[in-house]
């Protein structure tokens, strides 16, 4: 459930309840928006963070026994393995229990920028907002990404600045897990600094500016291709006066000489 790779629904063994079969196999996001990934300073693990402009996609479905919030992420022209940028929320009403989506966790592309954070976000307040009550399952950490500190060290920050609580069973921080927790206790906010939400309106305002900010630089070209255009015209005209002059002297000092040998 981070921007690396962990397993926010492989449920821990003494709180998971017995596997069934989804429902909702076949639905695909149906309402998007765009976000704009800020430009940030090179990362020395993921590289280059300039600028860019992605799309977040939801689509939701309710039954009396279930609900889903179903969200991906579009990059443009750019294609990801199927199990990138994906995340589900399941909730389950009979046992008034929440769980993340898919089993192989979270993976996010491109990492660094904000992009895990915002999705859990969203699935958080969709769900706070109707069942504050109901328990988000507890589940196991990948051994794997504990190998590594630094990686083990950010995937824990995310999860405790979301409200889940790590811990682990030794010293190593191999063994690690999060305990269930309630659905109102959990914090659903994202770095706005990293990521924000762009309207419509504010899309359509950026496309007016922009195309102001062209209009004024091609303004600033022509006159500048003007100046040059200017300052060629005087250098061809310093240059035929150049050469006149030279051509003058030229025969000057030709007629006295001959002048001079013809005394």
């Amino acid at each position: 459930m981070t921007d690396t790779q962990t397993s926010p629904d492989t449920p821990a063994e003494t709180e998971a309840p017995p596997a069934v079969e989804l429902p909702w196999a076949d639905v695909h996001v149906e309402h998007h928006k765009m976000l704009r990934l800020a430009p940030l300073k090179t990362d020395r693990n993921t590289g280059g963070r300039p600028l860019r402009f992605i799309e977040f996609g939801y689509a939701e479905r309710n039954d009396k026994a279930r609900s889903l919030m179903r969200m991906s992420i579009t990059l443009p022209a750019q294609r990801v393995r199927k199990e990138q940028n994906h995340l589900d929320v399941w909730v389950d009403h009979a046992e008034k229990r929440m769980h993340f989506g898919p089993e192989s966790g979270l993976q996010v592309e491109p990492l660094n920028r904000g992009i895990g954070r915002f999705m859990i976000a969203q699935g958080i307040n969709w769900a706070k907002k109707r069942w504050p009550t109901y328990t988000v399952d507890g589940f196991d950490l990948n051994n794997k990404e504990a190998l590594n500190e630094d990686t083990r060290l950010r995937r824990d920050h995310f999860l405790r600045v979301h409200g889940f609580d790590v811990v682990y069973a030794d010293a190593q921080h191999l063994k690690g897990s999060v305990k269930a927790v309630k659905v109102g206790d959990l914090a659903g906010d994202w770095n706005s600094e990293k990521l924000q939400v762009v309207e419509i309106l504010e899309a359509a305002q950026m496309l007016q500016q922009a195309e102001q900010n062209l209009a004024e630089q091609e303004v600033k070209l022509k006159k500048h291709e003007e100046k040059v255009s200017k300052y060629k015209r005087e250098d061809a005209g310093l240059r035929f006066t150049i050469t006149c002059l030279v051509a003058f002297a030229v025969f000057q000092a030709g007629l006295l000489i001959w002048i001079a040998t013809h005394r």
